[in-house]
Order: C-alpha cells, then structure tokens, then sequence
C-alpha cells in the first residue's frame, strides 16, 4: 500500500528522496489505527419495529443509566459524519497522521438477541456495508464483519461471509447470553479462524454487572476492562489458545485488567489443580499469543502492557471516532517514551505484516 513517508516518530513529511536528520532515518511502514468504527444504518433499518428490539434496547438502559444515555446519545449524533462518510474519516485519519483503519461496525450493531434467520440477515448486512465502506478508500480502509455469538452454528458461515467480501475477519463480543469464549460449541469457529488466518477483534458491548454500574459511566470504565478481562481469561484457561494457538486475536482496550493483573493468574494456576486443569502452560505465557490495542488511556499502563505481552504483541488503537477514544493516538503512543523499535512496531510494523499490507 502507498503510505506517506514519515520520521520515525511518526509525523507525515511528502514522499520523495529524503535525508536522515535530526530525528533521525525516515520510515516507509503505513500508521496502522486497528481499532475504528463504522456505523450502518443499514442493520437499524433491519431490525427496526421486531420484537426483542424494545426488551434489548432497556437492558442497554438498565445497565448504563439514565446520566449516560442522555450524554451518549447527543455525542454519537456528533459524530454521524465520520461513522458514516468515508471522507469524512479519510479526512480525520489525515489529521491524526492515520495512513490505515481497520474498521469494525459499532458494537452496537451484535444484537445477540436476534434469532437464526435475523441474525443471519444482520451479519450478512453488516458484512456487506462494511466492505463498501472501506471500498471507498481500499488502500487505507480495511474491515472486519460480525458473526452471531448466539447461534455458535452460524458462525463459521458468518467468518467465511466476511471474508468472501474481502474483510480482514470479524468482530465479536465478550460473551453472548448463556454461552462464555470458552463453549465448546465455538471450536469450528476457532478452528476456521485459525485456518483462514482471519482476524478476530475482541470487544465488548456491556455489563453483566448491571445495575451496580449505572452511574457516573462506571458501565464503560469499569465494565469494558473487567468484560475484557473475563473473556480473555476463558480463552486462556479452557485451553482454546492451546488447541488454537496461530489464533489472530485481538483484544480492544489493550485487553482489560488481564495484562496487569496477570500475576494473580498465574499464581491460581501454579496453586490449585482446577485453576490449572484447562490450560498447559502458565497464563502470563498466553498474552504472548494474542494481540492487543493500545488504548489504555495512561503511558505507564501501555508500558506494563508491552511488558506483559511484549512490543511485538500491541498494535496502535484510538477506538475513533467515540469520546472514550483518543483523538492522537500517535501522540498516545508517544507519550510512553518506548525504544524505538517498540514505538515503531506499535505504531503499524506489526499490523502491517498481520493484515498483510503491501507497500507500493
């Protein structure tokens, strides 16, 4: 893919001969954003007036409370034009020194209440107007589509969908109702993932604690970490990352709580036969298998993050456009004041080999 050139510390200068200097050699690795959104009209219109919507839309409002819906609802209205336009995002990534996207529906979009025959209309839509979101712009917008957690037969056909409409894989959530990461009923579609090389993006959408975080947004800053926390767990000590270990997982919002508190993991596991009766190595060892963006808001975290998981392990994320994002993420990852190699693997090295970009 053509990417604008850029100094090691990342800021856009035009292609052409270029000296070192100062700031030393410049590089030619594409920024690589793997965490964006996209809204689709398209699965609202779909669902709109069917029975479920109502009794999932409350549960929505149970959980994060009056206070927050009457913020969350104005700011994503701000943001239509850059969820929904492609030029409008081209135009942000620019100012933000953003060569690429990987770009996910909203996770707004699972609606794991849905039945068979919806769920299937719902990922193939949201397969489909995703791919002709990034087709707008294909050497800088890559996309992921959604599998229906809830019908665990459908998800191999969802992964294979997305994929056949040129997506890089798909995204789910932390759980679904009444089933865990770690169901046996979900290996085809690791093993599919697995043998496809597909990406599959972690992120969750809401809280099984509920009404004990429906204020002062506790929904989001406490419940997306913990949700994080818990799924990655299931995958690690069921032993999924064992059976499936070239899994492309990536885990938003540099994966929770897990990564800095993954001590207490391991020493469940070196200290009672059931913590360790799922997985074959110690837990700690298992971030070194999976992905993680950078989006943890604080430099000394996204330092014990790298340490954890290592430099090689977390890609740059902004989660754009919402408020709970960054608006710089390079800035974010600057900030952290990392080796040059690790700034520059976090930066869209090791993206760019994962989603196979090519530099022209």
């Amino acid at each position: 893919m053509a990417a604008r050139r850029r100094t090691r510390r990342g800021r856009a200068r035009p292609d052409g001969p270029h000296d070192d200097d100062a700031q030393g050699a410049a590089v030619t690795s594409p920024t690589v954003d793997v965490h964006a959104h996209v809204l689709l009209p398209e699965v609202d219109s779909l669902l709109d007036g069917l029975p479920g919507l109502t009794a999932a839309r409350a549960l929505d409002a149970r959980r994060n409370g009056p206070a927050a819906l009457a913020i969350s609802g104005p700011m994503v209205r701000d943001r239509i034009p850059q969820l929904t336009d492609p030029a409008a995002r081209l135009a942000a990534m620019d100012a933000q020194g953003v060569d690429v996207q990987l770009v996910s529906p909203s996770p707004s979009h699972y609606h794991y209440w849905t039945d068979e025959e919806t769920a299937e209309k719902l990922y193939r839509l949201a397969n489909e107007a995703t791919a002709k979101h990034c087709s707008a712009a294909p050497h800088r917008l890559r996309g992921l589509g959604l599998a229906p957690l809830q019908h665990p037969d459908h998800t191999v056909r969802a992964l294979d969908h997305a994929l056949e409409q040129g997506l890089a894989g798909v995204e789910i959530s932390s759980h679904a109702p009444g089933r865990e990461l770690s169901d046996p009923a979900y290996e085809p579609f690791w093993s599919r993932a697995q043998e496809t090389g597909a990406v599959i993006f972690l992120h969750p959408f809401g809280c099984t604690l509920d009404e004990r975080l429906d204020q002062w947004y506790l929904s989001n800053t406490v419940g997306q970490p913990t949700e994080n926390a818990v799924a990655l767990s299931h995958l690690i000590f069921s032993g999924v990352l064992d059976r499936h270990p070239e899994l492309k997982v990536i885990a938003a919002h540099g994966g929770g709580y897990l990564p800095t508190h993954i001590g207490r993991s391991d020493h469940a596991w070196s200290a009672r036969p059931d913590a360790a009766a799922g997985c074959a190595h110690p837990p700690s060892s298992y971030l070194k298998r999976l992905y993680f963006d950078s989006l943890v808001h604080d430099p000394s975290v996204l330092r014990e993050l790298i340490r954890t998981a290592g430099p090689d392990r977390v890609l740059l994320g902004s989660d754009f456009p919402f408020d709970m994002g960054t608006k710089d993420p390079v800035g974010a990852l600057r900030a952290a004041r990392l080796p040059e190699a690790d700034f520059e693997a976090i930066r869209g090295g090791t993206a760019s080999a994962l989603l196979n970009l090519t530099q022209s």
